[in-house]
């Protein structure tokens, strides 16, 4: 893991040598990780949009024959949200409101009486024996979570403390659907505000993911951590390639 994160610190250090970006690079860097990361965040959830559908209908407003129109605001959703990470990547904090922002903004096109606000139900998760904590707890378990993110940033490697963020957000579920999508936009402004590229998780993945963050649940964190560390590692130099190409 540690000789992954120096991997990771030496990327960020060569794409660092290329800032200031320039604003029209910036612009088309941006617009690519918004495609890449709006498909697959939305594709392990069982999106059916294809990486070249989603482009359509976030960059030409057209809507693709035969599939869900759920999917279709799915990607809409996601990608305003995804516009947000860039203006709170500006701060250092992270707040509660910023959270539930994030959901809300993706989720409103679903159920607006829904977004960006805490369950108020019990849920089961398929697949899986962990059982979220009950309604009535959210928002105590928000208010301690978004209080000790400071600490966790000084103790953990950015990495981890952006690994961390996610787990811990979806062990709380907060919500009653899209955490998956919630926590993987806060754990790619954690990386943001840290310096680092956004991190993409390729559905090809989906199995390993959900296996090693089910592991978390029993306590054994490093799984979890060593996956992200590895999708932060390939993400930085797809990253660092653009720029150089």
């Amino acid at each position: 893991m540690k000789d992954l994160l120096k991997k990771i610190d030496l990327l960020k250090m060569k794409i660092d040598e290329h800032r200031p970006i320039e604003s029209h690079l910036l612009k088309q860097l941006r617009e690519y990780f918004r495609i890449g990361m709006t498909y697959s965040s939305n594709a392990l959830e069982g999106n059916s949009l294809t990486e070249t559908e989603t482009k359509i209908v976030l960059e030409d407003g057209i809507t693709i024959g035969g599939k869900p129109v759920k999917d279709h605001l799915e990607a809409l959703g996601h990608s305003e949200a995804y516009d947000l990470l860039f203006r709170l990547a500006k701060r250092q904090d992270i707040t509660e409101t910023n959270i539930k922002e994030l959901h809300r903004l993706f989720y409103y096109r679903i159920d607006a009486n829904q977004a960006g606000k805490y369950r108020k139900q019990r849920v089961i998760i398929t697949g899986t024996n962990f059982i979220p904590p009950p309604p009535e707890k959210i928002p105590d378990l928000m208010k301690s979570f978004v209080i000790a993110i400071p600490k966790e940033r000084e103790k953990y490697h950015p990495i981890e403390y952006a690994a961390n963020l996610h787990r811990e957000l979806v062990t709380i579920h907060p919500f009653i659907d899209g955490n998956g999508r919630t926590a993987r936009l806060l754990m790619n402004l954690a990386l943001l505000q840290t310096g680092y590229p956004v991190a993409i998780i390729p559905p090809i993945l989906r199995r390993e993911y959900l296996d090693t963050l089910n592991k978390t649940h029993t306590g054994d964190l490093r799984a979890f951590n060593k996956f992200i560390a590895g999708v932060c590692y390939e993400s930085a130099k797809e990253y660092l390639r653009l720029l150089e190409g």
